[in-house]
């Protein structure tokens, strides 16, 4: 069973081509730079060199027919047609409040994800982009929407309401959403395996930590709390986001500076951050280097990164009451050995004793705790796409 899973961006796709008999990547690829000049995809064919073409493409319609393309090419294709596609898996990156897990794509659906555009409008309009052209080339193959923000719609009201007056969550929904919740669904079942214990029996903290970061409470399998909420800029310190920051700031800020909430939205969202802080990069591999040169702000930023990360594996810890299994992903979770490093020494009074020997481990699986540690370190490398092409399974097959 062949499942083609799509994550589409205003001018950008991305895919990987599933084979379900035994979960193996087939193909994957990027296709960028829609409807602007420069435009290519990129086809890699599993354990072969990447096809790089430049060609114009118009449209997302244009797009899904090149990844077609070249999944049928006769050179660095996998499938001899189109027929042997079961189905096609979407991310979606907001469901809002009305779509708690997968769903299977239909006009009502489609009507669903339309109306919570108002709380992801660079997302999810590129989002629905994708399913619609994906639909206008294949209109009889199943496809299933995937949301970011389902795994967290578990969450108690005690952690997704504001405390600002009720009525703003009663009749415009404002409240804590929570982001990467495929990613945090993902490394905390995989870490379940790894210990050989039912993930309904542990307390995890999940640690997202990439350009853009969450932390999230999962207890018993459910996400419980996480540090993203009405949108993607609070929690931990991020390469160009603020993390939390007192609103009262961002008044006094654009009062001083008499700015616009639009140009408010650009200081939080891509000035901030590692960035804003150390002036040098949102890269933190840059940040790093220029540390251990002496840059006292660069240093401050790692400083700041490591102390919120801590923070937030103790508040939910507590939040919790207890802890089985702290879980490092993502891109500097997953790459980070000296962040890794910095977080996890002297969290012995959580019963985490670090084993900095197991730590020097990049993007591949592996418990870098001491072996008596009562709670588990663990590095596990994120796989989204796996679990929209699973989930998509399930939702064509149950049907």
């Amino acid at each position: 069973m062949k499942v083609l899973v799509l994550n589409c961006g205003s001018s950008s796709l991305k895919y990987q081509l599933f084979d379900m008999t035994d979960e193996s990547v087939l193909a994957k690829g990027l296709v960028e730079r829609i409807g602007i000049d420069g435009a290519r995809i990129k086809h890699v064919k599993t354990d072969r060199d990447p096809v790089v073409t430049d060609v114009p493409i118009p449209n997302h319609k244009k797009a899904i027919q090149l990844v077609l393309d070249r999944l049928l090419d006769p050179s660095c294709g996998v499938i001899s047609s189109l027929d042997e596609l079961a189905a096609a898996g979407h991310r979606v990156v907001h469901g809002g409040d009305r779509f708690a897990t997968s769903v299977r794509i239909d006009s009502q659906v489609l009507k669903g994800i339309e109306e919570v555009v108002p709380l992801a409008p660079l997302h999810n309009p590129a989002n629905l982009t994708g399913i619609k052209a994906m639909v206008e080339v294949l209109p009889q193959l199943p496809q299933v929407a995937v949301f970011d923000t389902a795994f967290h719609q578990t969450m108690p009201p005690r952690a997704f309401v504001y405390g600002i007056p009720y009525h703003y969550y009663s009749e415009n929904r404002i409240r804590r959403y929570g982001f990467h919740g495929t990613s945090h669904y993902f490394v905390a079942y995989r870490a379940a395996e790894m210990l050989g214990r039912p993930v309904e029996s542990l307390k995890i903290v999940t640690c997202h930590l990439g350009n853009g970061s969450s932390i999230t409470a999962v207890d018993g399998g459910r996400s419980v709390d996480t540090t993203l909420g009405f949108g993607t800029v609070p929690g931990v310190l991020m390469g160009t986001r603020c993390g939390d920051v007192d609103p009262l700031v961002v008044l006094s800020v654009m009062e001083a500076e008499g700015m616009d909430t639009k140009a408010m939205s650009h200081v939080l969202h891509k000035e901030s951050g590692v960035f804003g802080i150390s002036g040098v990069s949102s890269d933190l591999r840059d940040v790093e280097e220029a540390a251990a040169k002496g840059n006292e702000r660069a240093q401050l930023a790692l400083d700041m990164l490591v102390y919120h990360i801590r923070k937030y594996i103790g508040a939910y810890a507590a939040a919790m009451g207890g802890l089985d299994a702290i879980v490092f992903t993502a891109g500097i979770g997953e790459n980070g050995v000296d962040i890794r490093d910095a977080v996890c020494r002297d969290l012995e009074f959580l019963g985490a004793r670090f084993a900095p020997e197991k730590n020097k481990v990049r993007g591949k699986e592996q418990i870098i705790s001491a072996d008596d540690s009562r709670v588990a370190i663990m590095v596990i490398p994120t796989n989204e796409e796996l679990v929209i092409a699973r989930d998509t399974v399930k939702l064509v097959l149950t049907r």
